[in-house]
C-alpha cells in the first residue's frame, strides 16, 4: 500500500529538520496506528503492546493533520467519538482494543477540545466541528464535574463513580488551555458557554498563584513547563519560572529530563518545553533545545523515547508515538507557517495567557474543600 500523500506541506525548521523529515515522523505514526484509527503509544514489540489513552491519541491526530496525513487524523477523531462514555469521559487506558483503566481522567476528557480546535484551524471544515461539538461538550462538562469550589480540577473519577481527592498541576495546566480552545469552539459554533469561561479563568488563577492546591510532583520536569505551556503562566512569571530550575532539568547537549533525579532526557518533554519556551518568547532557547534532541531521530523519521546518558543507551527502548507527535507539533510551531503553529500561543486571536494582574495579594479564593467534599455544584459526587 501506498503511503498517503500529505495534502499540504509539513512544516519544516531550516537547518535542522526538512518537511520530508517531518514527513516521514508523521507516517511512523500511521506505521502504528490501529486498523480501529486508534494510536497507541507503541505497536505490539516482543510480545508488548502499547496502550491507548485519549491525550496522547489527540496529540498524534494533531500532528498527523499538522504533516499533512488529514486521511488518518480524521480516523482517528472518528473513533474517539464512537468510544466515548455515556457521562463524556474515556477509559484511562486501552490495550488492543480491551479496556485496561477504566477509570476517566480530566485531562483526558479535556484534550478533545484542543484536538477539535486544531482541526478546525488547520482545515476550516466547519461540518467536522459541528460533528464533533457533541462529543467536546460532553467532555468539558465531565471535566468541570470536577471541578472544586477553589478552581483546581480532581484528577479522574474512579469507575465506581467516586472522584479522586488530589489535583494534578501538569493536568490542570492543559485542562487550562483546553477550556479555553473549548470557549473558542462553542462560539465559533454559536453556541457560547460562558460558565466555561468562568471556570477556565478561575482554574488559570489556582494554576499561576495556588501551588498547594495541587499533588507534590515536582521532581517531574512537566510540572515545570506545563503551567507556561498550558498559558496560565506568561511574560515575566513565565520566564523566571523557567530560571528557576532549568539546571535541575536541562542537560547540556542532551535535552530535558523527564524527572530531576535520574539521569535520563526524553524527546517528548523536550520538545514541550520547546512549544513552552516559544510560546513565552523564548524562541531562541526553543530553536537550540529542538536542535539538540535530534540525537534521538531514528533514520526512518521516528524518535526514540529517551536517553540513559549514564548507560548510554536508549531507555526504555521504544519509538513512541506521542514523542513523535510532539516533535511534529514543536516542528510547526518554530516554522510558524500552518493555521494551526500558534496554537498554544493564542486562541481565537487572543493571547493564551492569564487575564489578571501578576498579584498574588489580589486572591480572593475560597480555599478547597477537605478531600470528598468538593463543591457540589461543579463536582457530581
Amino acid at each position: 500500500m501506498r503511503p498517503e500523500a500529505p495534502v499540504h506541506r509539513p512544516p519544516s525548521v531550516p537547518g535542522v529538520v526538512t518537511a520530508d523529515d517531518v514527513l516521514a515522523t508523521a507516517r511512523s505514526i500511521v506505521a502504528q496506528q490501529e486498523p480501529s484509527g486508534a494510536i497507541p503509544w507503541f505497536a505490539p514489540t516482543g510480545g508488548i503492546a502499547g496502550h491507548v489513552d485519549a491525550w496522547n491519541h489527540i496529540e498524534a491526530a494533531m500532528a498527523l493533520t499538522t504533516a499533512g496525513l488529514g486521511e488518518h487524523a480524521r480516523s482517528a477523531y472518528e473513533w474517539l467519538r464512537s468510544v466515548q462514555r455515556p457521562d463524556g469521559s474515556w477509559p484511562a487506558k486501552w490495550v488492543l482494543g480491551e479496556v485496561t483503566e477504566a477509570g476517566g481522567e480530566s485531562n483526558h476528557a479535556a484534550y478533545v477540545a484542543v484536538g477539535v480546535w486544531h482541526e478546525l484551524l488547520m482545515t476550516g471544515d466547519d461540518a467536522f466541528a459541528r460533528r464533533m461539538w457533541p462529543t467536546v461538550r460532553r467532555a468539558i462538562e465531565f471535566v468541570l464535574g470536577l471541578q472544586t469550589q477553589r478552581g483546581e480540577i480532581l484528577w479522574m473519577r474512579h469507575p465506581g463513580g467516586e472522584a479522586a481527592d488530589l489535583a494534578l498541576l501538569t493536568g490542570c495546566s492543559s485542562i487550562y488551555q483546553a477550556l479555553r480552545c473549548a470557549v473558542a469552539l462553542a462560539e465559533h459554533l454559536g453556541e457560547p458557554q460562558p460558565d466555561w469561561e468562568l471556570a477556565a479563568d478561575q482554574l488559570g488563577h489556582v494554576v499561576a498563584r495556588h501551588p498547594e492546591a495541587f499533588a507534590d510532583k515536582s521532581r517531574w520536569s512537566m510540572d515545570w513547563y506545563y503551567p507556561v505551556l498550558g498559558g496560565a503562566v506568561r511574560g515575566r512569571d513565565a520566564a523566571r519560572r523557567f530560571a528557576e530550575r532549568w539546571d535541575d532539568f536541562v542537560v547540556d547537549g542532551l535535552g530535558c529530563r523527564c524527572v530531576d533525579d535520574q539521569p535520563w532526557v526524553t524527546a517528548a518533554e523536550s520538545c514541550e518545553l520547546v512549544l513552552a519556551l516559544d510560546a513565552s518568547g523564548d524562541r531562541d532557547r526553543a530553536l537550540e533545545l529542538f536542535t539538540t534532541i535530534q540525537h534521538l531521530r531514528h533514520e526512518d523519521g521516528s524518535y526514540w523515547t529517551g536517553w540513559q546518558f549514564e548507560n548510554q543507551r536508549h531507555f526504555p527502548g521504544d519509538r513512541s508515538t506521542y514523542t513523535a507527535a510532539a516533535v511534529i507539533l514543536a516542528a510547526d510551531a518554530l516554522c510558524g507557517d500552518t493555521p494551526g503553529s500558534a496554537l498554544f500561543k493564542e486562541i481565537a486571536g487572543r493571547p493564551l495567557g492569564p487575564s489578571e494582574p501578576a498579584d498574588p495579594s489580589a486572591c480572593g479564593c475560597v480555599p478547597a474543600p477537605p478531600p470528598g467534599l468538593a463543591d457540589p455544584i461543579r463536582t457530581k459526587i
